[in-house]
């Protein structure tokens, strides 16, 4: 896939009036290999509680993004490297996190691309606890299941 952020951007400054194209805010780190990676989004939301991340990682990912609304929270990780190795294996394009990872060294290794706000070395809970593929916030941006997730050096864009 061969896409530029920047470009994409300065096509559709219609789509950016309209919000069909939201770019979220520059709050993001990048971990894995794929510094660009792009995909429809499968959404989730959960707070400091990961089993359901796991959960829909261990289902083929078929190119999609896992876009986890975690509420901001840098407070435990929800992704680390055991995950980042089952994203990568059952085709997952990438993941968003609006919160942390674990493991970083490890999920560099990962043939996928990730966005997190940054790297906490405790892990989550693990009551089960969450929603998927319901509209979520991340950084302050609302995404839909299905909405196209474009990530590439210069940032991170949504498009309905």
């Amino acid at each position: 896939m061969n896409f530029n952020c920047c470009d994409l951007c300065d096509a559709n400054e219609d789509k950016m009036q309209s919000g069909e194209l939201a770019i979220l805010p520059p709050v993001f780190s990048c971990y894995g290999k794929n510094i660009q990676f792009a995909g429809p989004a499968k959404t989730v939301k959960v707070f400091e509680d990961n089993p359901l991340v796991r959960k829909i990682l261990e289902t083929p990912g078929g190119g999609q993004v896992l876009v986890i609304d975690a509420g901001g929270s840098t407070r435990c990780a929800l992704v680390g490297g055991n995950l980042g190795d089952l994203a990568q294996k059952n085709g997952w394009a990438g993941i968003v996190i609006d919160g942390c990872i674990r493991d970083s060294i490890e999920v560099n290794q990962c043939n996928i691309g990730v966005r997190a706000l940054g790297t906490h070395p405790r892990r989550s809970a693990r009551t089960g606890e969450g929603q998927q593929d319901g509209v979520v916030t991340i950084a302050g941006v609302m995404v839909r299941p299905g909405d196209w997730i474009y990530a590439d050096a210069d940032g991170l864009a949504s498009i309905q």
